[in-house]
């Protein structure tokens, strides 16, 4: 699936989602989307090598905007969250004596904020990791919600120099997950909702109350 650049106020977005099953009928009337595939590692080089060929011809985005579904056990089922902060779950060198979450010989914190907000939409920190969380799992996330591509996808944002926000909808987390489609049930409602908050986020862009 080929992706496109959206204009709003004069800025050039792009949107990145996992996985075309979290791709339905309303985001599809207002954006084509880079899919990056499922897991840091299938995001972090499926956008590092779009973004080099947007450089290579002079059109990197304005904005990156990085969207789909997330657990949470405790965040309202279904609702959408814009992601306030950012960590690495899978990133543990602390044998080493590196606090749990940095990584080593990287100049990042364990927990990295995303400064940039859409009015009127609830924030909430995230966790990124190569795992499914469910049930107890749960005990050991430091964050309010979990999925598996953002971190990634912010740092290749960092190494292109271009601005990120992460908008995710609760499909799962209330309930121990059994199979795919406890993870698909509700993605038709996150689609709507996802929809209603990217036009927020015009919104905010074509009135000036979000600058980039």
């Amino acid at each position: 699936m080929t992706f496109e650049l959206k204009t709003i106020a004069g800025k050039r977005l792009l949107f990145v989602m996992a996985a075309l099953p979290e791709y339905g009928p309303h985001l599809k009337a207002r954006f084509k989307p880079l899919i990056t595939g499922i897991g840091p590692v299938e995001a972090a080089v499926t956008l590092t090598k779009a973004l080099s060929a947007l450089n290579a011809t002079q059109e990197l985005p304005d904005l990156v905007v990085c969207l789909g579904s997330a657990g949470s056990r405790t965040l309202e089922q279904t609702e959408v969250y814009q992601i306030s902060s950012v960590s690495y779950r899978d990133m543990d060198a602390s044998p080493l004596g590196f606090e749990k979450g940095r990584t080593p010989l990287l100049d990042l914190p364990s927990v990295i904020e995303l400064p940039l907000r859409i009015p009127g939409v609830p924030v909430a920190s995230l966790s990124t990791g190569g795992n499914i969380v469910s049930g107890d799992a749960y005990d050991v996330i430091d964050a309010d919600l979990v999925e598996m591509e953002s971190f990634a996808v912010l740092r290749a944002c960092h190494a292109f120099d271009v601005p990120l926000i992460g908008l995710r909808g609760i499909s799962d987390g209330k309930a121990e997950l059994r199979h795919v489609g406890d993870w698909t049930e509700y993605l038709h409602v996150i689609d709507e909702k996802l929809a209603t908050t990217i036009d927020r986020l015009t919104q905010a862009l074509e009135s000036g109350t979000l600058s980039l």
